[in-house]
Parts: C-alpha cells; sequence; structure tokens
C-alpha cells in the first residue's frame, strides 16, 4: 500500500512556529524594554511596601499608635504645604526607581579561566585516580570535572586555585604515603608553585582538601612572652594549630598568637632540642631566643662551634656561665657540665633517700646551649682530642632528672657527623630555612603536611615534639645586638632582656669619671658562678 503525502498544513506548520516564536520573543523584549521603567517602579514599590510590613511587626504594641500618630501629622504637613503632594509623589516613585533597580547578579559558579584550570587540574589527576577496568570511572579523560571536584573550591584574584575539594574513588590508595605524595605533588605544581599547600586526607569519606596557607607574620620581635617556669616558646604557628594562644607586642599594637611550647624540666617528654638548617636560615636566631628565655630563670652554658662571635653579647652576664668559641675552652666546659649533672643526680638522690626536699642549688635549671658541634668535631680529630660530643652523653640521658637541658644546632651537610647519643636524646626536633620533603622527613622522622616552599625568612621552617605533629613555625626577630645591621630599636629590644644591667647601664659606664669611681670592693661570687670557677668535684658512688 503506497503511503499518503502529509497535507500541506501540517509539513508547513513547524516553518510556521518557528517564526512565530521569534516574533513572539521579538515583542516580548521590544515590551520589556518599554515597560522597564514602569516594571522597575512596581518592584521597588514592592520592596518598599514589604520593608514597611517588616518595620510595623518588629514595633511594639504599645508604641504603634504613637507612630500612627507621626505618620498622620506628616500626611498632613504635606498636603497643607504648596506642592506637597506633588513633591511626596516625586520622592516616593524616585525612591521606588532606586529600590528597584537592577544590581548585578551575583557570581554563581566558575568563569571561563578557572574552568579551563578545573579541567586541567581533573586531566591531570586522570593517572592516578582511574584504573582501566572500572566500569564507572570518576576520572577519566575528557570527563566532567564537576563529579570529581562539585563546588568546593575558591580562586584568589589571579585565578589560582586557593581551596579544592576533591572526590577520590573508593579504591585509590591513600593509605600509601608514595600515592598520597605524588597526587599532591601533581596538584602542587598545577595550582601554582611558590604558595605553601596544606592537605588534608579524609580517608573515611574518601575526599581531599587542599588549601593555600597564609605566610606566618615575621613581626614579632624578641620580647618576655607570658609562659610558666619550664615552658619555652619556639616560635609561632597557625591558629588551628594549637589550642593556647598567648599575647605578644606585634608592631606597635598588641595581638594574640598562637605559639609552638616546648616543655622542659623533670616532667618532660622531650627535654632536649636539635635544630638543623642551612646557613642563614635562622638557627643561630633561635639558639639566641631561647637563651634570653632561658635567663628568666636559670644558667647557661654557651659553645660556639663556628667562631663567629654571634653569642658575643651574653658575656659578663648575671647567669652565663661561660661562653666559649674555642676547642679547649669548649671541652673544659662541657666536661664541667658533665661532672654537675652528675653532681646534681647525687645530690637529689640524697636527699631523696633522707626524706628531704631537694636543695636549693639544683633546683635552679642549666642549659647546655651548642651551635655547629660538627665544627668542633673535626678540629678534636685533626688535634687528637676528645670529641665534644662525647661529654654530652651524661647531660643528655640523665639531665631531665637533674634539670639540665641540651639544645644542639648544626647545618644539613654536617647532620652525618652528630654521635647516635644526640640523635636519640633530642626528641623535640625544628628544621628552619628552605629545605625539601626528604630533609624534614629526615630530621623530623616524618614529612611535613604542608608543601616546602624554596624562598622562606630566615627563621620560618617546621617543629615537631616527640611523637607529636609536625607544625609550621617562625622564631621571633633576635637579632645580634652587635651587629652593624641590627637596627636600634631591635638593639635595645634585646638588649633589655639580659639579666645585670641594661644597655642603659653600658653607655653610662664609659662616661664615668676615674676620680668618681669608688673604691673596689670584693663582693662574693654568686654560688652559681661559683661552681664553674672551681674544681669539679670527684662523683661519690
Amino acid at each position: 500500500m503506497d503511503r499518503r503525502p502529509l497535507p500541506r498544513i501540517l509539513s508547513s506548520g513547524s516553518a510556521s512556529i518557528t517564526r512565530s516564536r521569534e516574533i513572539a520573543r521579538t515583542a516580548a523584549d521590544n515590551a520589556t524594554d518599554v515597560l522597564h521603567p514602569l516594571i522597575t517602579v512596581t518592584r521597588g514599590l514592592r520592596l518598599l511596601a514589604g520593608a514597611g510590613r517588616q518595620r510595623w511587626a518588629a514595633t511594639p504594641r504599645d508604641r504603634r499608635g504613637h507612630v500612627l500618630f507621626l505618620v498622620a501629622a506628616c500626611v498632613l504637613v504635606v498636603a497643607l504645604i504648596p506642592y506637597g503632594p506633588l513633591l511626596a509623589l516625586i520622592t516616593v516613585m524616585g525612591a521606588a526607581a532606586w529600590r528597584g533597580r537592577a544590581r548585578n547578579p551575583a557570581k554563581t559558579g566558575p568563569d571561563e579561566t578557572e574552568t579551563a584550570r578545573l579541567q586541567a587540574l581533573y586531566e591531570a589527576l586522570v593517572p592516578h585516580f582511574s584504573v582501566s577496568d572500572d566500569p564507572s570511572p570518576l576520572f577519566s579523560h575528557g570527563g566532567d570535572w564537576e563529579k570529581a571536584f562539585g563546588t568546593s573550591f575558591a580562586f584568589d584574584a589571579d585565578g589560582r586555585p586557593t581551596r579544592l575539594q576533591v572526590n577520590y574513588p573508593a579504591y585509590f590508595d591513600d593509605g600509601d604515603p608514595a600515592s598520597r605524595a605524588r597526587v599532591e605533588q601533581v596538584l602542587h605544581a598545577k595550582s601554582g608553585r611558590n604558595r605553601e599547600y596544606h592537605f588534608s586526607w579524609d580517608e573515611e569519606s574518601n575526599h581531599l582538601l587542599m588549601t593555600v596557607l597564609a605566610a606566618l607574620p615575621t613581626t614579632i620581635a624578641a620580647q618576655r612572652f607570658v609562659t610558666a617556669p619550664g615552658e619555652t616558646v619556639l616560635g609561632f604557628t597557625d591558629a588551628d594549630a594549637v589550642p593556647r594562644t598567648v599575647p605578644v607586642q606585634d608592631g606597635d599594637g598588641t595581638r594574640d598568637a598562637s605559639p609552638v611550647i616546648w616543655r622542659t624540666g623533670a616532667r618532660s617528654a622531650e627535654p632536649h632540642l636539635l635544630i638543623a638548617g642551612h646557613p642563614g636560615s635562622g638557627t643561630t636566631t633561635l639558639m639566641r631566643s631561647l637563651a634570653l628565655q632561658a635567663l628568666q630563670h636559670g644558667d647557661i652554658l654557651v659553645v660556639e662551634g663556628g667562631g663567629t662571635g654571634e653569642y658575643g653579647f651574653l658575656t659578663g652576664r648575671d647567669g652565663v656561665l661561660a661562653v666559649e668559641c674555642g676547642l679547649g675552652g669548649a671541652l673544659a666546659t662541657l666536661e664541667w657540665a658533665a661532672h654537675e649533672t652528675e653532681r646534681r643526680l647525687i645530690a637529689a638522690n640524697r636527699a631523696r633517700q633522707a626524706g628531704h626536699p631537694e636543695p636549693e642549688d639544683i633546683k635552679r635549671p642549666l642549659w647546655i646551649l651548642l651551635d655547629r658541634p660538627s665544627a668542633l668535631g673535626h678540629l678534636a680529630a685533626a688535634d687528637g682530642r676528645q670529641d665534644p660530643q662525647e661529654l654530652l652523653q651524661v647531660p643528655l640521658r640523665h639531665g631531665r632528672a637533674a634539670g639540665v637541658t641540651v639544645v644542639v644546632a648544626d647545618q644539613f651537610d654536617s647532620l652525618d657527623a652528630l654521635t647516635e647519643t644526640v640523635r636519640t636524646h633530642t626528641r623535640a626536633r625544628a628544621v628552619l630555612g628552605p629545605a625539601d620533603r626528604d630533609q624534614v622527613e629526615a630530621v623530623l622522622g616524618v614529612q611535613p603536611h604542608t608543601t616546602p616552599v624554596t624562598e622562606v625568612p630566615p627563621g620560618r621552617g617546621y617543629a615537631r615534639l616527640g611523637n607529636g605533629p609536625v607544625m609550621r613555625l617562625q622564631v621571633p626577630s633576635t637579632p645580634d645586638p652587635h651587629d652593624d645591621a641590627t637596627s636600634e630599636a631591635q638593639r635595645q629590644a634585646v638588649l633589655g632582656l639580659l639579666p645585670g644591667g641594661g644597655p642603659a647601664e653600658e653607655r653610662a659606664a664609659p662616661e664615668a669619671s676615674p676620680e668618681a669611681a669608688p673604691e673596689t670592693v670584693d663582693e662574693p661570687v654568686p654560688e652559681h658562678l661559683d661552681r664553674l670557677v672551681k674544681t669539679p668535684a670527684v662523683a661519690e658512688g
């Protein structure tokens, strides 16, 4: 049977419908353009009426009568003045037009540049989050990035992502550090370098959250920190990394900052500290900051292997037992420290056996600050003498019970020269300066939770106390006051923290005339200084 042709009205109906739709659309656009002022005023009147109803509902009932009386009085005044109703009508129409004007629509999604960057990130993650036998892959070449990223992303003014949540498949091995490192490296490279990224892996929900961390402030200088005895501030970190804040002087004002608190003493789990970094990374700055804080409640011994005189401003101060730069002085000082540790242990043991409290001469903490011990070790080996690190065995092993704290600082290329005793008993660690993930892991034991950057200010790095998490660290600015590059404000801030006379007394001493000088009186030497002058007593068994 032959098929009948369609009627003409049906065959040409689609063209007529299309043409009618175009005419209707054009008429609607023209009507919108013509009636746009009326639409704007109407929308504004509706918004003004809604605002009036809200104000009326928020007015207490006992005050509504006064409001009605005030409105009636205003209407009467407007009606009586010349051209009052006309002016009132113009004012209301103007307010309605202003209130009903078209505002810029809120941004609801990424623009073309941001969409292209998200697609590039998606394509870069396909080899890491996909397998060949997955019937419905979440990541595939040419796939939709919205399924993997959703709407949890943000960009900065330059179009670089500052926050991104990645939904990865459940079969991805998110417990393997190597697999995580590869994904983090890809996101770091594709999102923009020279920024520090934080990666948070949610293994239960199969989510990876990448955020860009703001740089830690470098404007906090050396000062008196609000801490208890036995607490030392290594530096400052992110606000969400520690549950504690301390007030600090930052510039001309005071604010609360999040400190990295290192606890020492008999109840400390990490009584000794190891600092590693490159030259100029701020290791000596951290040592100076620790020395100034330790002098508040204890005595210090400083041994400098570099011989640069970075600790010369401590010489002669109350509480500073010695500042040694040479090999001979360093060996003698560390030998005395070992005997002092043994003496404290014996005195504390005898007091406990007799049922008495500890003697007063062993309650004052003793700090041993050793900078660049590897340099002294090379000199000792060339001279055929004992390595100074061997004299640290007793303070490191028994220092917690004796109130002795050891701080060792050295460079990355000299860490192999550290003895096993130093590496074992320094459970508090700090890494300063630019370092890759392997170098940080070699010192701290685990890789950092952020991506290290290549350019950092002095004193910037990471810290880890025992088996705790890795925290970002910014050391307080503590320059050498005898350095010509130090500003006068920083010099006065450091010298003001030293005991035994401030900078004002130092300036007044040379100006005093010899005739006015009083007669020299032999003053008694403080007990904690007299112990270093005398010959160390042999430890009794």
